[in-house]
C-alpha cells in the first residue's frame, strides 16, 4: 500500500484524512511561515503548503515511492491575507471586523512522490467563501477566551466551537477545514494514484 506523509500538525487534517479512510504518517515541517510575504493570498497559500512539502520530502525518513501532502491555510479579507492570530487580542479585533461579512479561504495544497528518479509533483489551491454571523461583542470574547481561534488560519473553525458563528460557505467544506479531499483525489490522479488505492483497510 502506498504510504501518505500529512506534512502538517494539524489535528483537523489528520481526522478529514481518517475520516476519508487514510492513516497517514505525520512528518511536521517545522517550516518557517514568515519567509513568504508580499505575494498574494491564494499564492501565499500555495507557496507555503509548498515549502511544507519539500520540506519533509527531503527527510530521510520518508521511504521511496511514498506520497507527501503538504497543505496551509489562510483567510482572505479586504485583500490581505490571515493566518492564525498572534494573540488573544488579535484574534478579538479580526473577529470585530470579520463579523456580518464574508471572506475567502484559501487552502494550498502541495502533493510530491517520492522517487529516486526525480520526484513528481502537483499543486493547486482549493478556496472557499465564508460568510460569518454577525457575533455580539459577548460572543467575541467568549470565543477568543476558548483559546480555538488562536490556533486556527482566519481565527475560526467549522468544525469545531466556532460551528454556529459561519452562517454558510460556497465551496468545498472539506477545503475550510483545512484539506480539500475532492482536490487531494484530483492531484493524486496527477501522479496516478487513486483515492482507494491508500484506503486503510487493517
Amino acid at each position: 500500500m502506498t504510504v501518505l506523509v500529512l506534512a502538517s500538525a494539524s489535528p483537523a487534517r489528520l481526522a478529514t484524512l481518517r475520516a476519508a479512510g487514510v492513516e497517514p504518517l505525520v512528518i511536521v515541517s517545522g517550516v518557517d511561515e514568515t519567509q513568504v510575504a508580499d505575494v498574494p493570498p491564494i499564492e501565499l497559500a500555495l507557496q507555503l503548503a509548498e515549502l511544507k512539502c519539500a520540506a519533509v520530502a527531503g527527510r530521510h525518513e520518508v521511504p521511496e515511492g511514498a506520497l507527501v501532502l503538504g497543505c496551509d491555510s489562510v483567510l482572505e479579507l479586504d485583500g490581505a491575507a490571515h493566518g492564525k492570530p498572534g494573540d488573544p487580542g488579535e484574534a478579538r479585533e479580526r473577529w470585530r471586523t470579520m463579523r456580518g461579512r464574508s471572506g475567502v479561504l484559501h487552502t494550498g495544497h502541495a502533493l510530491r512522490e517520492v522517487l529516486r528518479e526525480g520526484d513528481r509533483v502537483a499543486a493547486a489551491t482549493a478556496s472557499t467563501v465564508v460568510h460569518f454571523a454577525d457575533l455580539s461583542d459577548d460572543e467575541i470574547d467568549a470565543y477568543v477566551a476558548t483559546g480555538e481561534p488562536l490556533a486556527v488560519a482566519g481565527a475560526f473553525t467549522v468544525d469545531g466551537l466556532g460551528g454556529p458563528f459561519v452562517e454558510r460557505i460556497e465551496g468545498d467544506h472539506h477545503g475550510v477545514v483545512g484539506l480539500s479531499l475532492p482536490l487531494l483525489r484530483e492531484l493524486l490522479g496527477e501522479v496516478g494514484v487513486t483515492i482507494p488505492s491508500l484506503w486503510d483497510r487493517a
